[in-house]
């Protein structure tokens, strides 16, 4: 199941960063004689309210999910497991403060502030600007949840016979951190970040349903979502289901790609 879903999701990340190659339009192009056209050879999703190929904006828009969620996702890792180190290591007050923190962030409604923070942006602002600020706030605050559980992993660690062996020599904390513990955590940190990508694809989804995700023109999984708020269109053009369907596909692919075992601290 595992290798199935990696194959999937090698197969739809690879055509999607070949937009460029593949799409048979570019995604900002319109075929104003057309709009809300059905599938044809030209069009073969059809085409949006504004006459622009359903296909290729779901090329270029997947392409957009897939780069920058991940990328959230990694940032949002790298920052608890860097700070899971520290709270797990310094133990005492570092880990108090550590912990507090992540309590904090995990208790207030971080929602609402990406909401405030996104619709605070000029309405002139660059697209990528406002691609760059919403996925770099995704990371940011994604970090809370991880970093709970590497606390939990270095301190079982840092009582584990290789540890206590490294001290006794008197190996530095930072080489014990970097050389005993560190390669231990990886396999936790790839669990976390198969965890939390597709919870920025989906938060990416929300935001574009709220017209707060990516800006137009540029197309992406969350923005071509809106479409199907008029539902009583879905009959007459059900190939608008298109984006729903890759996002549910990419989802559950994370999350068989991440199994039992790799949740273990």
């Amino acid at each position: 199941m595992k290798r199935a879903a990696a194959v999937t999701l090698c197969s739809i990340a690879l055509g999607m960063l070949m937009a460029a190659a593949i799409a048979p339009h570019s995604y900002s192009e319109q075929f104003r004689e057309a709009p809300d056209a059905r599938a044809s050879r030209q069009l073969p999703l059809g085409a949006d309210p504004l006459g622009r190929d359903r296909l290729s904006r779901l090329l270029y828009g997947g392409r957009l999910s897939l780069a920058c969620a991940p990328a959230a996702a990694l940032l949002s890792t790298l920052l608890a497991l860097g700070l899971g180190l520290a709270g797990g290591l310094g133990g005492g007050r570092m880990e108090r403060l550590v912990s507090l923190a992540a309590d904090l962030c995990l208790s207030l409604p971080w929602l609402f502030a990406l909401l405030a923070a996104r619709a605070a942006l000029p309405l002139n602002a660059p697209p990528w600007i406002t691609v760059a600020v919403t996925f770099i706030l995704l990371g940011s605050l994604g970090w809370a949840g991880p970093c709970r559980m590497m606390i939990a992993a270095v301190k079982r660690h840092r009582t584990s016979d290789f540890t206590l062996l490294a001290h006794s020599a008197g190996c530095a904390r930072w080489r014990i951190a970097a050389v005993q513990i560190l390669p231990n955590l990886l396999p936790l940190a790839a669990a976390q970040f198969l965890t939390t990508a597709p919870a920025f694809l989906l938060a990416e989804a929300n935001l574009g349903l709220l017209g707060l995700g990516v800006p137009e023109p540029l197309p992406s999984l969350g923005g071509m979502l809106r479409e199907l708020e008029n539902v009583s269109a879905l009959p007459a053009h059900p190939l608008a289901l298109a984006p729903a369907v890759v996002l549910f596909v990419l989802v559950s692919c994370f999350h068989l790609l991440v199994s039992a075992d790799e949740y273990h601290v």
